[in-house]
């Protein structure tokens, strides 16, 4: 008799701690899919700060077999002619004009349709990558000037 009871008890102890480890294993695998779900957004981020960086990261291209930017930094090159054709041309207007100028104006002298403004986006860009690499000041009021 005493044996069946030692089973008994020891049948109600084994009952009580697999039903303890269900209960942690519930915890583990809930707390496993917070964890996948904090790696899918941590590589979301990761994803969006690259494509960040590489957008502002400057465009070079290989000349032989050396990486160069192709809009180099104005302290770079030794003069204008470093320039792709159509920077060059944007540097020779805004150096024409009288005084700041606004990207509207500059696309006008290009011959771009100044009444649509996606139009005039690329040419901003270009603007502005020149004003970063020294070539252009932009001012506080979006116009630019030549650089002296």
């Amino acid at each position: 008799m005493q044996e069946r009871q030692w089973i008994t008890a020891r049948g109600s102890e084994l009952d009580a701690l697999a039903e303890e480890l269900t209960k942690q294993l519930q915890e583990v695998q809930v707390e496993r899919d917070e964890l996948a779900i904090a790696e899918r957004v941590l590589n979301r981020l990761a994803e969006q700060v690259q494509a960040d960086v590489e957008a502002v990261a400057p465009v070079s291209a290989k000349v032989a077999g050396r990486a160069v930017l192709l809009i180099p930094h104005r302290s770079d090159a030794a003069d204008e002619g470093a320039l792709p054709g159509d920077y060059c041309k944007i540097l020779a207007i805004v150096r024409e004009a009288d005084g700041p100028v606004q990207v509207r104006a500059v696309g006008e002298r290009l011959g771009l349709d100044a009444s649509v403004r996606g139009k005039l986006e690329p040419l901003r860009a270009k603007m502005t990558k020149l004003a970063d690499r020294g070539w252009l000041h932009k001012r506080g009021d979006g116009r630019f000037t030549a650089r002296p």
